[in-house]
């Protein structure tokens, strides 16, 4: 019984080349590793150097970096993270879900559909071009002055200015992903008795999410930085907790610590986003 090619290619012994090749690619790549760690090294010194050797650095640690009181204020702003945590979930699913919809509404076809694409039109034009600050003023501070029976808490209030601004966004997104489906997919499943509901539904979006899911996801870390805009209204997270603080102790390294606080809660998001950006590149390129 022969082997397979496979298994025959690997059991011969590599040749003095391809040694040679594999030995100076491995040097290569340590090389290419320590002079990054030596440039990094080099360009973190003379950063530290410039600014600890600035005149004012003194004052600007003081005023910025107290060790005491940042380890004094971290309980109550970690207090107020935890809102933005919980803020960041419910907010990303409803800019998700509105964002589908809005999008999903913009490519039905037809003269009937022309007012609902209007108006979808009409929506993504007008969150994407309203600041969020105004948004969430006019959200927390105008509509409870209604005086509307069951009227919201200025947080959820907050939450939904976020929701209505970031889902224009998020809706361009998943149409660019659905557009970008060729229509000949749609037309060969519906000519083997799908509906049209049915064809989006199992060959259209899945394709159009598996695209854009880098984007949707770089739109999710941009929401975990907008979170913090919320405090505007008066809700106590982070930020809130870190300027009720700095108002106590007359410094501003609260506000450094929540913003290393913010950072840290990014990382893990971004980290999935680089990957889920590498990964779909591959894919395309192996296409």
């Amino acid at each position: 019984m022969t082997q397979p090619v496979s298994a025959v290619r690997q059991d011969r012994p590599l040749s003095a080349v391809q040694q040679d090749r594999i030995a100076w690619r491995r040097r290569q790549t340590i090389r290419s590793i320590l002079v990054a760690a030596g440039s990094t090294a080099v360009l973190g010194a003379l950063l530290v150097f410039a600014v600890t050797g600035a005149p004012g650095w003194d004052r600007v640690r003081q005023s910025f970096l107290d060790p005491s009181i940042a380890v004094d204020s971290l309980p109550d702003i970690l207090r107020g993270l935890w809102l933005n945590i919980r803020l960041l979930f419910f907010c990303a699913l409803g800019s998700l879900g509105l964002g589908l919809v809005i999008a999903l509404l913009r490519t039905l076809r037809g003269p009937v559909f022309f007012p609902v694409r209007a108006l979808a039109v009409s929506y993504t034009y007008t969150f994407r071009g309203l600041p969020l600050i105004i948004v969430i003023y006019v959200l927390t501070l105008g509509v409870p002055g209604l005086r509307l029976q069951g009227m919201p808490s200025v947080l959820v209030l907050g939450g939904a200015a976020l929701v209505l601004t970031y889902s224009g966004y998020i809706a361009e997104v998943f149409r660019a992903g659905i557009e970008s489906v060729h229509p000949s997919q749609v037309a060969a499943a519906r000519s083997l008795g799908l509906s049209y509901r049915q064809a989006m539904r199992h060959v259209v979006l899945p394709q159009a999410v598996r695209r854009v899911a880098p984007p949707l996801l770089n739109d999710t870390v941009a929401l975990q930085k907008d979170v913090g805009l919320v405090s505007l209204a008066g809700p106590i997270d982070a930020v809130r907790a870190a300027q009720i603080s700095t108002a106590e102790h007359f410094n501003y390294t609260p506000y450094i610590v929540a913003g290393v606080l913010f950072v840290l809660l990014a990382i893990p998001l971004i980290a999935v986003t680089d990957w889920v950006t590498l990964r779909a590149a591959r894919r395309q390129a192996g296409q």
